[in-house]
């Protein structure tokens, strides 16, 4: 470890000044602060997670190169129908992803996935379609840097923060004055469902969208209509929709007639991120890139870095294939070998339906395995993060060994920032019971 980020964990252990009041008061604050999943407060930690310049610059170089690889997937997959099949959106998803959405870019707003391993970092999934966590930087930074401890060491050590926010506000203005928009403070409206755990997010994106000079409604896909002209929600006038609900339960209740389909069908909404990004928010997406039949979508740099930082990925069905230089059966293969793999639904978000074969008996990865080829599932080679060490805090301080994966947030292909989760266990998901903090860059 740095000696800084080590001088600084060591005088957070001997800091007499942190005990029980001030525990408590970190948790109400992230009450306060809209840092919760549900009712949890999500971040139980003394400091952000310290990353060096040179690794940040490495991580957002790869993450946005293999971001523009993606958007090749996608491209290809609306004139190549084999391709389509192994991303294996539903009928109605590939109906609505032909929708041109108005803009050139695939994804306004994403995720990369990643966890830092011993010989670097390796991508694991993509969240192509509604990223969360964008406005958690800037709240985290309010709950963590009011303590004096971590101001001495802001004042000590040169530092740079990342604005995921301002680039998020940013790249939602620059696809809706490409898609033809011209109102100069356009209104949004956040869509979701009511009670997801992340609405907390919702309301500190409104507060800063309108301290921006755009005024904002969270709302339900239930309070939307269109009149053949405008989409509104209750009667506000929706110009950019920043659409948070999940599309497949979205699709799974609402037809071709809901206001919002028929709106953006017309033209008549900006809509971020588009229907088209669920092509290559499905897990399946990785299996295009790691599978030697589609090298061809992809130039040598970015073939370069998708062996390097993404693991071998297959669609679960019967079909021979080759896993580190041999030819394998791939039912065999996951069968005999599940130490070496996961399986992943497709299409889901929470770690759902995530089985870790090292961690789990032969009985139930056969029975795993059973449900993969029943539903659209994925198998990915394991990948072994690294834990980190953390002052951390519950009725005193200590360092945590945590393992901790490192998710930047992309806008319009363009790394700003990332969402840090932490966890006591290698299945990180805030929504699996982890926690998170914020970011922190030093300067080389």
């Amino acid at each position: 470890m740095d000696a800084r980020i080590d001088e600084f964990d060591q005088s957070l252990l001997k800091d007499v000044s942190l005990g029980p009041e001030v525990f408590d008061r970190l948790r109400e604050a992230q009450q306060q602060l809209g840092l919760l999943h549900g009712d949890r407060p999500t971040c139980s930690f003394l400091r952000p997670h310290i990353l060096h310049r040179r690794l940040y610059d490495e991580i957002k170089h790869a993450a946005e190169t293999l971001a523009n690889a993606f958007e090749k997937v996608a491209n290809a997959a609306l004139t190549d129908s084999q391709l389509m099949d192994v991303l294996g959106p539903t009928p109605l998803e590939e109906e609505m992803a032909r929708i041109d959405p108005g803009y050139k870019r695939l994804c306004v707003t994403s995720r990369l996935d990643s966890y830092v391993t011993a010989n670097g970092f390796c991508f694991m999934e993509y969240n192509a379609e509604t990223p969360a966590g964008v406005g958690d930087q800037m709240q985290l930074e309010k709950l963590l840097f009011a303590l004096p401890s971590m101001q001495a060491f802001l004042a000590k050590h040169r530092h740079w923060l990342p604005q995921p926010q301002d680039a998020l506000l940013n790249s939602l203005l620059n696809v809706y004055r490409e898609w033809g928009g011209g109102v100069e403070k356009p209104n949004i409206a956040i869509v979701d469902w009511p009670d997801v755990p992340t609405s907390s997010e919702f309301r500190v994106l409104k507060d800063y969208f309108v301290a921006n000079g755009h005024e904002t409604v969270i709302c339900d896909p239930t309070d939307l209509t269109y009149d053949g002209d405008s989409l509104t929600a209750d009667g506000f006038r929706v110009d950019i929709l920043y659409k948070r609900v999940v599309i497949h339960e979205f699709l799974s209740r609402f037809d071709r007639s809901h206001p919002l389909i028929r709106a953006y069908k017309d033209g008549n909404v900006c809509m971020a991120n588009s229907f088209r990004s669920k092509l290559v928010h499905k897990k399946s997406s990785f299996a295009v890139l790691t599978d030697p039949t589609y090298r061809h979508l992809f130039e040598q740099r970015e073939l370069e870095l998708i062996r390097e930082h993404i693991p071998w990925t297959r669609l679960v069905r019967p079909m021979s294939t080759t896993f580190r230089g041999a030819e394998w059966e791939l039912l065999s293969l996951i069968q005999t070998h599940k130490e070496e793999f996961v399986l992943k639904p497709n299409d889901d978000y929470g770690g759902h339906g995530v089985l870790l074969g090292w961690e789990t008996s032969a009985e139930d990865w056969k029975a795993g395995l059973k449900t993969a080829l029943e539903k659209p599932y994925v198998v990915q080679e394991r990948v072994n993060g690294l834990r980190t060490r953390i002052p951390a805090y519950s009725d005193r301080v200590f360092l945590d060994q945590m393992y901790v994966d490192l998710n930047p947030f992309l806008f319009e292909n363009k790394v700003e920032g990332a969402l840090i989760r932490l966890s006591n266990g290698p299945l990180l998901n805030v929504t699996a019971g982890g926690g998170q903090t914020a970011l922190l860059v030093l300067e080389d």
